[in-house]
């Protein structure tokens, strides 16, 4: 699955389950979310293609495994700091990520490519096209799985908008309070 497809699948599943307990989304929570939805690629994908520090682009982030240890550090931060709205939205992110990489070879039957799900204690699926990230984008296509992935961007970016768009005051007060700092104090 590509960027906007994690993105988009992360953001209707937490919109979907925050609104079945009475709640709406909101912004640090969106963030984290967003952030979560990208976390295993912002890992495995450097160290994996660019720096050849793990075998592949879906092996450490990607394993249950390490899930299972990142959401008790989140956990336990989120606790601690009483943001567990934060916390519960990057496991929702991260965890749609790891499984919806799996989605396409599922539905396919190829079971065999699931085995980046416990990466170390299984091998690590033998990849298709070239492990960089050029390859995987010269074979991007418009095919019914790029069309699924853009109905999903198209179906968040609508329930983002009535949600309020949640998140964009945090980023935009965010950027106006780091160019302030940057145009320093002010002459006069």
């Amino acid at each position: 699955m590509w960027p906007w497809g994690h993105a988009a699948l992360g953001y209707l599943c937490y919109t979907f389950g925050i609104r079945a307990q009475g709640e709406a989304p909101n912004g640090l929570p969106v963030i984290a979310l967003a952030i979560g939805t990208q976390f295993p690629d912002l890992v495995d994908k450097p160290l994996g293609w660019t720096l050849g520090v793990l075998p592949g682009g879906r092996s450490l982030a990607h394993s249950l495994l390490t899930l299972a240890v990142v959401a008790a550090v989140v956990g336990y931060a989120a606790r601690r700091y009483r943001r567990s709205d934060v916390g519960v939205a990057f496991l929702v992110g991260y965890l749609t990520h790891v499984l919806s990489d799996g989605l396409y070879s599922a539905i396919e039957g190829a079971y065999g490519n699931l085995t980046y799900l416990l990466w170390p204690m299984l091998p690590m699926p033998e990849p298709e096209i070239a492990q960089t990230f050029w390859a995987h984008f010269a074979q991007a296509s418009l095919d019914s799985y790029m069309a699924l992935e853009l109905g999903l961007v198209a179906l968040s970016v609508i329930g983002w908008w009535v949600d309020g768009r949640p998140g964009l005051s945090v980023l935009r007060s965010t950027g106006e309070r780091w160019l302030s700092r940057l145009a320093g104090p002010e002459d006069g």
